[in-house]
């Protein structure tokens, strides 16, 4: 599956399209790799998404058959928070 199809389906990011743009902007790494949308994402590999107010490290743990989400695609990893209210 596609990484940008993966961040919408497991609703990480909440739009294909915002997803597509998070990865232009090299918010988006696969395996710390700077990601496509258009990379392939499989079963073990780390996401790491780099937002201006919080960071985000999951591990996928499954990829969704027919777009359906499920609470077990990933597991978070990291979750920081980068700015102080």
């Amino acid at each position: 599956m596609r990484l940008d199809k993966f961040l919408k389906v497991s609703k990480l990011i909440k739009r294909r399209t915002q997803a597509q743009i998070a990865c232009q902007n090299n918010r988006v790494y696969l395996n710390n790799h700077v990601a496509k949308s258009s990379s392939i994402v499989k079963v073990g590999d780390e996401i790491k998404i780099v937002s201006p107010v919080l960071l985000l490290r999951v591990k996928i743990l499954q990829v969704p058959v027919n777009n359906q989400f499920s609470d077990d695609l990933f597991e978070v990893i990291e979750q920081t928070k980068l700015t102080e209210e």
